[in-house]
């Protein structure tokens, strides 16, 4: 009898606690708790390679930034923190870069117990799934994926970090930078070399470079996209319109901006290293953070280049952040509707839906004016040019990682703006948003309507 009641007394309680708690806020709470579990990690003493441990204030700088899978840091990775502090910060990629909903869905699955749905339901969200129907085949898709790419890459890299740094530290470098690159967080270990010198020394290096961007791109397209193409294969009429849009959309934002890198940024440069250069750092904005060349040095053109390309970010249930590529794509093609006087927005001979271009107005509005705003109030506060405290708020909002240098100099309001940023970027605006408001005011009332013009 004690144990029926018992479990009745459970069952409510969970009903109660998942009626008043919406998917968008257990994604929230699920990453600031885990950013806090890292932040403790990262102080204990034996974290740092001084053995006096880190100020919690950098704990939580850096373990935001790992989680976010962003890349932005106060010390450098390789010379400040411990074999122990960076096994604790490529954990917080993984979880990160995979998302802490999937994660813990995946522990579920291994552990077999049943998937509720609530589970399921913030799974779906977190993931951008378009319904709740095959969220458990899904998730083991892309616990497959994820460790079957991240092995992949950490072979072919392996050779050349096992020829540089020995064959223990090699086999750890390369399995380090091929997380840190498929889940877009821009984290190094080179910097054990030349403090915060992130890929420099290997940009006439095809093998380091290719394998990087590979990994950058695998990861930023999006788990539904490659679940998508695994179905389909080479049909690409069969694919889903969100697939398309992501796909066409990754190959302009690659190839436009490596165009004018190699024309305009990188003419000094051998051939061959001018154009591994100029498609590293047009892949790399979004949203991964390594470089090969020295950012300071590019004109103001190219580092403005750069910044649109960090706010962009990847795509929707990848690993990557920013504003995301459909966001962009359905924001250029609306234009092009009202540019072209039709009535509705398409792609591939598909409408957009009305709600989609809401949201993706929303979505624009935020980030340029979250990343505005800390920018102007970074340049004031440290005193430093506006164009590189916008630099590195688009780095943060955009969860890139890439920096002016900049960032491990400013004082403790801007990190912990950069902080908010970070973390804005990595859950998502409308997620905020949507977990703020957990419920919507549904009326069949509405204003009367009259004519504004605008333009």
């Amino acid at each position: 009898m004690w144990q029926n009641l018992k479990w009745e007394i459970n069952a409510k309680f969970k009903e109660k606690i998942h009626r008043h708690v919406s998917s968008f806020q257990v994604i929230i709470l699920g990453f600031m708790l885990v950013i806090l579990l890292g932040s403790l990690c990262l102080t204990l003493p034996l974290a740092t390679r001084d053995g006096q441990g880190a100020s919690f204030l950098d704990a939580l700088f850096t373990s935001t930034s790992a989680v976010c899978v962003t890349g932005l840091v106060l010390h450098d990775t390789a010379s400040y923190w411990s074999v122990f502090g960076q096994a604790v910060i490529l954990f917080l990629i993984q979880i990160g870069g995979m998302g802490v909903v999937t994660v813990s869905v995946a522990v579920a699955i291994f552990s077999g117990r049943k998937i509720s749905l609530m589970q399921r339901s913030t799974m779906r969200e977190s993931i951008s799934a378009p319904q709740v129907g095959g969220i458990v085949r899904m998730t083991e898709f892309i616990l497959k994926t994820v460790f079957l790419v991240e092995l992949l890459g950490a072979v072919a890299m392996a050779p050349v970090f096992v020829r540089d740094f020995g064959f223990l530290k090699g086999v750890w470098y390369a399995m380090f930078h091929s997380i840190s690159a498929f889940c877009n967080a821009g984290f190094d270990l080179i910097g054990i070399r030349s403090p915060f010198s992130s890929l420099t020394t290997y940009a006439s290096q095809p093998v380091i470079n290719l394998t990087i961007m590979a990994l950058i791109i695998v990861g930023g397209i999006g788990f539904l996209t490659w679940e998508d193409v695994k179905r389909n294969r080479l049909h690409f009429s069969r694919y889903r319109m969100q697939s398309k849009v992501i796909l066409v959309t990754t190959a302009v934002l690659i190839a436009a901006p490596a165009a004018w890198f190699f024309f305009f940024e990188f003419s000094e440069l051998p051939l061959g290293t001018r154009l591994l250069s100029s498609l590293f750092q047009s892949v790399t904005p979004r949203t991964a953070g390594f470089n090969t060349a020295d950012l300071t040095k590019m004109t103001e053109a190219g580092q403005m280049l750069m910044i649109v390309l960090m706010l962009i970010g990847g795509s929707p249930g990848s690993t990557a952040g920013g504003m995301k590529t459909t966001t962009i794509a359905v924001i250029f093609s609306s234009a092009r509707a009202v540019f072209r006087q039709k009535e509705r927005a398409h792609f591939f001979q598909r409408r957009i839906p009305e709600e989609a271009i809401r949201n993706a107005g929303a979505i624009l509005l935020m980030y340029l004016g979250l990343f505005l705003a800390g920018g102007m109030f970074i340049s004031y506060e440290e005193g430093i040019p506006l164009l590189d405290a916008l630099f590195e708020t688009a780095s943060a909002i955009g969860t890139v990682g890439l920096s002016l240098g900049v960032t491990p100099e400013l004082g403790r309001i801007s990190q912990l703006i950069l902080i908010g940023l970070m973390f804005f970027g990595r859950v998502g605006g409308l997620t905020i948003i949507y977990a703020a408001v957990s419920s919507r005011c549904v009326s069949g009332s509405a204003f009367p309507q009259e004519r504004i013009t605008v333009g």
